[in-house]
């Protein structure tokens, strides 16, 4: 009779951890666009197609702190001269400054809920299911800021995502549909002698241990970029090696797997497009 009950509750623990079970995220490629101005060359849109990518990230706004008027504002909004292609979905994101969530942004979500319904309205951009919220969230905003994407999931009705630094895996997971981890910008500026502050492997390593066990599911961004700085009155600019991307990747995607299954770049750009070499790029998408 023991052993019966043993099994029984057995039975009951492994059908409420299968109900448990992480969620995972549909194979794709995708890239986060940048710029202000939504206008893609012949590189950029051969680049769509090459790769598969049927999703592109498209900064909208940034919203700011504004002292003259008081609490967030929308700054640098993007113009559309033209359209994505055929098969390419349209995420619209919003950055959002982390000093914005300091005080209870009352309404803020409502009037950027209204601002990109606007947008896509007046720029005859249909068919938008989900949209991302992108913030450098501290333990000192993390209730702020998890209420108000409580309030942007019930006023979109719709798929919000929101941007995962390393930092933030130590933190409970945000109530979102999912994740980006945002991989790159790892490093401390200040020791750019010592390692890239755009992506090094011994700053990604401390934070894999905590990757299996976060409970939301997660897509994986890379950087492409380059950073310019002037240090000292010297002009420096940071790149990644290839070397170094496919290195992280192998060493996220061996904690967690299903990080294989959605791949993100940052940012579309023919800059960006010719620093690596086509190779480079299969392997980055690879799934």
């Amino acid at each position: 009779m023991k052993h019966w009950h043993i099994g029984i509750g057995l039975l009951f623990y492994l059908l409420a951890m299968s109900c448990q079970e992480r969620k995972e995220l549909d194979i794709g490629n995708a890239v986060y666009y940048w710029r202000t101005d939504l206008r893609l060359d012949s590189t950029e849109r051969a680049f769509l197609k090459q790769y598969n990518i049927n999703k592109v990230y498209c900064r909208y706004f940034d919203v700011v702190i504004n002292d003259t008027a008081k609490g967030p504002v929308p700054n640098a909004t993007i113009s559309f001269s033209e359209s994505l292609p055929d098969g390419c979905e349209l995420i619209p994101t919003i950055y959002i400054t982390e000093n914005c969530m300091h005080k209870m942004p009352t309404g803020l979500a409502k009037k950027i809920v209204k601002r990109i319904r606007q947008m896509n309205e007046t720029n005859g951009i249909k068919d938008i299911t989900e949209i991302q919220i992108d913030c450098d969230y501290t333990v000192r905003s993390l209730s702020n800021y998890y209420q108000f994407l409580k309030e942007v999931k019930q006023l979109w009705g719709q798929k919000v995502s929101t941007t995962i630094r390393l930092h933030q895996l130590a933190m409970k997971a945000p109530p979102v549909d999912y994740g980006v981890l945002m991989i790159y910008n790892t490093g401390d500026p200040r020791k750019w002698t010592e390692r890239n502050p755009i992506l090094d492997i011994r700053d990604v390593a401390p934070y894999l241990k905590r990757l299996d066990g976060y409970p939301l599911p997660l897509a994986a961004a890379y950087p492409v970029y380059s950073w310019f700085r002037i240090i000292k009155g010297v002009h420096v600019e940071h790149t990644v090696e290839a070397s170094e991307i496919l290195k992280v990747k192998q060493a996220v995607e061996q904690k967690r797997k299903d990080l294989s299954r959605s791949i993100i770049t940052y940012h579309l750009d023919k800059e960006n497009i010719n620093r690596y070499k086509p190779e480079t790029y299969e392997e980055i998408y690879h799934h």
